[in-house]
């Protein structure tokens, strides 16, 4: 008999109307009910080893991860979920559902205890809305080696990460989560493959590790720049630089020493750009 994914709507609505759930907002809570993007999701993930999952909910992408991965770690903050889970995933003795905030997990221990013992750490996850942004930067400042990071997350947000300079939608997010990883949306997910089905649709996007290493850059403070240079768009990155540095005649020769004209727009810089205006205020 094939096996019943946790993704096929009505093994979702079976789940939920057993244990009377329903998603909740503060929680950002929207269930997969779409078996082919599930698994798609699992497959593009690098999930051979052991592999991070934020917000398992009723364990729709757990399940597929677990098919594939030596170990799953999944973090889930709403503890009405953890006997949800204790049974829709209770075929798998490669999973370990963990009840708290993934923002407040000590990565930079952890993430190198799992590679000694798994060899790859990866993260693949169903990203609820709101956090987003605080899980991304989490993982870029306190596991850079992370070599991939695959996240289903609101459209918007994705095609910013995925932003070319020079476009509308090119910002700090861009520069930041480029700077680390070469980024790829690799597919849209409709609002419909979610019950309850949200207003905008999503896409899944990849974070593949540069391997370049840039340990003369403190990435918080890198980071800190970019968004001083993006804090006013319609600015350009002199004007945003002086509020930076609180003298124009310093902000003015640091764009000197870059090679930057004053009259650009931070949306204009590439991230190769942008890393030389951190090396000339440095």
């Amino acid at each position: 008999m094939a096996k019943r994914w946790i993704s096929v709507p009505s093994r979702t609505k079976e789940i939920l109307e057993t244990y009377d759930l329903r998603a909740k907002k503060g929680f950002g809570q929207n269930f997969l009910v779409d078996p082919v993007i599930v698994q798609r999701c699992a497959d593009e993930a690098h999930c051979e080893g052991l592999v991070i999952e934020i917000g398992p909910g009723i364990g729709s992408l757990t399940e597929q991860l677990a098919e594939r991965a030596q170990k799953v770690i999944a973090y889930e903050v709403d503890e009405d979920l953890i006997p949800v889970l204790q049974d829709t995933l209770k075929d798998y003795d490669n999973v370990e559902v963990i009840l708290q905030d993934f923002l407040e997990a000590d990565l930079k221990t952890l993430v190198p205890e799992w590679q000694k013992q798994y060899g790859m750490v990866t993260v693949c996850a169903n990203l609820p809305y709101y956090i987003t942004t605080p899980v991304l930067f989490k993982i870029f400042e306190e596991a850079p080696q992370i070599p991939y990071i695959t996240v289903m997350v609101q459209k918007e947000v994705g095609e910013r990460f995925a932003a070319e300079p020079g476009s509308s939608q090119y910002s700090a997010l861009s520069v930041e989560g480029q700077y680390l990883y070469k980024v790829r949306k690799l597919f849209t997910v409709p609002g419909r493959s979610f019950n309850p089905s949200p207003n905008v649709d999503s896409v899944i996007i990849r974070f593949a590790a540069r391997g370049v290493s840039h340990e003369d850059i403190d990435t918080e403070e890198f980071f800190a720049l970019v968004r001083a240079c993006f804090k006013q768009r319609r600015k350009t990155v002199y004007n945003n630089l002086r509020e930076y540095t609180g003298n124009a005649a310093e902000a003015e020769e640091i764009l000197n020493r870059a090679g930057i004209p004053a009259s650009l727009r931070a949306q204009q810089l590439t991230v190769e750009q942008m890393i030389r205006i951190y090396e000339a205020v440095r």
